[in-house]
């Protein structure tokens, strides 16, 4: 099992919250900011499942205080923290 912390830039577009993981490169939405955390929060965990089972690189996390010296006013950074379980590694699909 392994824990990660890494940091989601939240903003409002329209009616919805875009979320943003810049050190994973992924990115998704939700109708209001709690929905839009929870999947951030599955997708990050998926990406690094995806990427411990295929020992892939990715990216460690960029330190919270410098994604926010670069925020623009309307956004907001949380910290999204994950836990890859080896049953999260496993369930990952081949589609070989």
């Amino acid at each position: 099992m392994q824990r990660f912390l890494y940091p989601a830039v939240f903003y409002k577009f329209e009616d919805e919250y875009k979320v943003l993981l810049p050190d994973a490169n992924i990115s998704t939405e939700g109708v209001v900011m709690e929905e839009a955390y929870l999947y951030a929060e599955d997708f990050l965990r998926s990406y690094l499942s995806y990427a411990l089972k295929y020992d892939l690189d990715y990216n460690l996390p960029t330190d919270y205080e410098s994604i926010v010296k670069k925020l623009n006013k309307d956004e907001t950074c949380m910290l999204i923290c994950v836990t890859v379980s080896d049953k999260d590694i496993a369930s990952v699909k081949s589609y070989d």
